[in-house]
């Protein structure tokens, strides 16, 4: 070839020169192609199409950003706040901040012992939260009356006066335990309960 001879241009073609496929692998669902697409030009395993319904969209975030409203009566209490310091860190789990109004939380996480004269004032506070809304009862206090079950002025749980969604057993409960219970609320949430 001399020196001013071009090498000749090849047109483009589309195919195979702009369409980037991804690599085909033996492995089921990571890219292999479908063999009877659903919808004729779409297929499942393309990277930017995502089904869901809004729904499950709504679901998943409602379950991402939790906002408690603590309702500490008792030693539970002190697990729960050392639960939102910075060695546990429920700002991980999108409960940044303790609400101080019910009408700010969707969260209402009991922990301590309930007694009657107090129940009537929770009661107020649960229904002054906006829906959805979901309540944890921390330490066996709140689950069962704990050690005070006895006890004339005790509530048998706190479940007796408002519906509860997880128990975290444990008398007081660790803060490990009250973030095992968040990630299971974070579970139901996503799964719409």
């Amino acid at each position: 070839m001399a020196i001013d001879e071009k090498t000749p241009v090849r047109p483009i073609d589309f195919e195979e020169d702009v369409i980037q496929r991804r690599p085909l692998t033996t492995q089921t669902g990571l890219g292999a192609p479908d063999a009877i697409s659903a919808t004729p030009g779409v297929l499942a395993n393309d990277d930017n199409i995502v089904f869901t319904t809004v729904n499950n969209l709504v679901n998943w975030a409602r379950s991402r950003s939790p906002w408690p409203l603590g309702y500490g009566l008792a030693c539970c209490a002190i697990e729960m706040i050392s639960a939102s310091m910075a060695h546990h860190d429920t700002a991980r789990f999108g409960m940044e901040v303790f609400r101080s109004s019910p009408r700010q939380a969707d969260v209402m996480i009991v922990a301590g012992t309930v007694t009657h004269k107090m129940a009537p004032r929770l009661r107020r506070l649960y229904e002054q939260m906006p829906e959805p809304k979901w309540v944890i009862a921390m330490g066996n206090c709140a689950s069962s009356g704990g050690e005070f079950w006895d006890s004339y002025s005790t509530l048998q749980g706190v479940d007796t006066i408002v519906p509860v969604d997880v128990y975290v057993p444990g008398c007081p409960p660790r803060p490990e335990a009250l973030l095992e219970g968040l990630l299971r609320l974070r579970e139901k949430i996503a799964k719409g309960g």
